[in-house]
């Protein structure tokens, strides 16, 4: 394959072609200039494109959820329906992400395990889908928030046996620390389900289980916690200050910032029910949110573009290039927004490296421009590569009726 212009996940190449090689699941050369002529050879064709880059990775997101659905008696009814139903939900979510792109989901976390059976079928199946990083079920304080998401720990004394247990299948542990936000209000509901103690108690179990940790919260007493406990990501971080991201610079915590559900409401106040006065509180919290992911970009804060895909007005795929385009309009370089979405977390959850990089996977997408040069460009995908599978989106194939593309024509000899 050859291409004018590429991301390979640290480095743009801007300036002149580059061939890239892959075999089988692995890129195994990437050369400069147009190579096409050494590799050619009858009944192969060379493919040229505009632009090249790793696979995009999805931060967070909850695939059993249907984050295009904006009726909101339609989706808590929707909590009640079936597992089979809902695994299909998944599915089509996967599809979705696929097409925008995307090769890596980090699941965020449900109750009825269909993000586990996701990502067997997604290991499984030969389509051109998504691999599934799995976190299972949660954990959560006693009647705290989160219950569709994680299970309950009492005290200290039940962290070891409920960690051990929920390590053994799942990829990483999510400690629900804080509530939800009251928008109205502009603060954090309630105090933070677990203390330091409990806190990091939890993290070093999950660690000596060989499992990175991650933490829903919001609020500075949440966050202060999160990182005195040492947990590995901090996802929303909502009302975040420069102490807490000085603090997580120094301790490489990882910050995944998930505008779009705040997004949406600000956006769409009338599926919410917000009058103007909250509509005015929601732009200022996403204000201060786009300065904090700023500083924290400046400070050397690691950063992960995670959507939550699957919330109220949040739809999967789409809502991962929404991140991108608000860490870009936070004043965040092309290249720092697309490693966030692409090397950075790779390299925090200990994945394999992706991308037009000899020796990575092969999950790559192919763009019909450069976002180096047009920003929208990372909507217009003209193919996504996983192994030795082509998804070209906008063909009209399904999740039940695909059409895969053999790659030989992208490796030399044929």
């Amino acid at each position: 394959m050859v291409t004018s212009s590429m991301f390979d996940g640290e480095r743009y190449w801007g300036e002149g072609a580059r061939t890239v090689v892959i075999d089988g699941d692995i890129v195994s050369d990437v050369a400069d200039g147009d190579q096409s002529s050494f590799f050619s050879c009858p009944g192969v064709e060379i493919e040229h494109v505009a632009f090249l880059m790793p696979g995009l990775v999805e931060g967070h997101a909850h695939l059993f959820l249907n984050g295009g659905e904006l009726d909101t008696a339609v989706r808590s009814a929707y909590l009640k329906s079936s597992v089979d139903n809902m695994v299909g939900v998944g599915r089509r979510n996967l599809q979705l992400s696929a097409e925008a792109g995307v090769t890596l989901v980090r699941d965020a976390g449900d109750r009825f395990g269909v993000n586990h059976i996701l990502r067997a079928e997604a290991a499984s199946s030969g389509f051109p889908l998504p691999r599934v990083r799995s976190a299972g079920l949660g954990v959560r304080g006693p009647r705290g928030y989160g219950a569709f998401m994680a299970r309950e720990v009492g005290d200290l004394t039940q962290v070891s046996e409920v960690i051990g247990e929920l390590a053994e299948e799942s990829d990483d542990i999510k400690v629900i620390l804080t509530g939800i936000i009251d928008f109205e209000a502009g603060a954090v509901k309630g105090v933070p389900q677990f203390d330091v103690d409990s806190c990091r108690k939890i993290v070093e179990t999950a660690h000596s289980a060989g499992r990175k940790t991650f933490a829903h919260c919001s609020g500075l007493d949440g966050i202060a916690i999160a990182v005195e406990a040492g947990i590995d990501s901090i996802e929303h971080g909502f009302f975040m200050n420069e102490e807490m991201l000085v603090a997580m610079a120094e301790q490489q915590v990882a910050w995944v910032p998930t505008f779009s559900p705040v997004d949406f409401q600000w956006r769409s106040p009338k599926w919410c029910g917000w009058d103007p006065n909250t509509q005015g509180m929601l732009r200022r919290i996403l204000d201060q949110h786009s300065r904090q992911v700023a500083l924290a970009a400046e400070l050397g804060v690691p950063l992960v573009c995670g959507s939550d895909a699957g919330s109220h007005g949040v739809p999967h795929g789409s809502s991962l290039i929404d991140e991108v385009e608000f860490f870009s309009k936070a004043g965040l370089s092309m290249q720092t927004a697309l490693a966030s979405a692409t090397s950075v977390p790779r390299r925090l959850w200990g994945e394999e490296p992706a991308g037009p990089v000899k020796q990575a996977r092969a999950e790559l997408v192919v763009l019909a421009a450069s976002p180096f040069d047009d920003l929208t460009a990372l909507r217009r995908v003209e193919a996504v590569i996983m192994g030795r599978n082509v998804l070209r989106p906008g063909r009209g194939n399904t999740i039940d009726e695909i059409t895969v593309k053999n790659l030989n024509a992208y490796r030399p000899g044929g």
